[in-house]
């Protein structure tokens, strides 16, 4: 018997897709300033170069149903290349099989083959679900640290 869900790297024909996921994905979690144009770029830009980072797409039945990127950040803290997992996000009507897993471990398996000493991802903080789902697959929390950002 077939799996219905694939998971593979994402290439350059995917790239419409994953826009349409992106937008899900910033709409579910509210966050502004999605430009599908932007965003076809940048993911043009991971996508054609594999030192900034890798995207994946699962499908079930050939139909998109999710999505992981993540981008590569070298640390002297963490003694060299890491991963930060930028998004991951699995269709509503899909979440709740395996998908959002299958997803980690792929990636973390590329990662491990990259050379990458650590993987990060942020969590909003009261997005309990993400963060129980995180722990089960072995994230924890950063004690002591709180994340700042600043626009350039």
């Amino acid at each position: 018997m077939n799996d219905p869900i694939r998971i593979q790297a994402a290439a350059a024909a995917d790239i419409n897709v994953l826009v349409s996921l992106v937008q899900q994905y910033w709409r579910f979690e509210a966050i502004e300033g999605f430009d599908a144009g932007k965003i076809q770029a940048l993911l043009q830009q991971v996508i054609s170069d594999s030192t900034l980072g890798q995207a994946w797409l699962v499908t079930v039945d050939g139909k998109a149903a999710g999505y992981l990127l993540a981008v590569y950040v070298f640390s002297l803290e963490h003694q060299g290349l890491t991963a930060e997992i930028d998004e991951l996000f699995v269709c509503p009507d899909h979440r709740g099989r395996g998908l959002g897993g299958r997803l980690l471990e792929v990636a973390e398996h590329s990662f491990k083959t990259r050379g990458c000493t650590k993987a990060f991802l942020q969590v909003g903080r009261d997005n309990d679900a993400a963060r129980a789902f995180y722990h089960s697959h072995g994230f924890s929390d950063r004690n002591g640290f709180d994340m700042v950002d600043k626009d350039l």
